[in-house]
């Protein structure tokens, strides 16, 4: 699996977040954006992830970044997820992969054994002028905030 290339310039998207609302990566221009791609809501690998930004949500907010994680959820299992781990930041739903494709985070996996198509846990962070700054291809789920962090140090 070939991901996008730091420096290049990252695919444009409309996407619905957990509240019903169309946003597109456009709206986030001048923002460092962490554009972090996750298999499943709910499950116990993803929400660590997603409860390690939550609780450095403040950190990275300050440092002006804005948290937006992707999966093939659709809005409502979002929103069931961001309630129930109280979740700060934006949940988009991807439920056609459009995005996950475009991001060429969606291929082969391998559980137990057995192939299936799925989301590679990936995280990009896109500069204000819309290009990846860093490509986080092995995403630590219990300090992904760290992780990210301190590839700005």
């Amino acid at each position: 699996m070939e991901l996008l290339a730091q420096g290049s310039a990252a695919p444009e998207f409309k996407a619905q977040t957990q509240s019903g609302e169309w946003v597109s990566l456009s709206d986030f221009r001048g923002k460092k954006v962490i554009l972090y791609f996750y298999p499943q809501d709910s499950t116990p690998t993803c929400t660590k992830e997603a409860c390690n930004l939550r609780d450095n949500h403040q950190i990275l907010t300050d440092k002006g970044f804005v948290v937006l994680g992707v999966s093939p959820d659709g809005v409502s299992s979002h929103q069931k997820f961001a309630t129930k781990q109280n979740l700060p930041f934006t949940l988009l739903a991807d439920t056609d992969h459009n995005l996950v494709r475009s991001y060429k985070v969606w291929g082969e996996k391998q559980m137990y054994g057995k192939k299936y198509e799925g989301v590679h846990r990936v995280t990009y962070v896109i500069g204000e002028d819309g290009r990846i700054e860093q490509v986080v291809p092995k995403v630590n789920a219990a300090a992904h905030a760290e992780q990210i962090l301190d590839l700005y140090k």
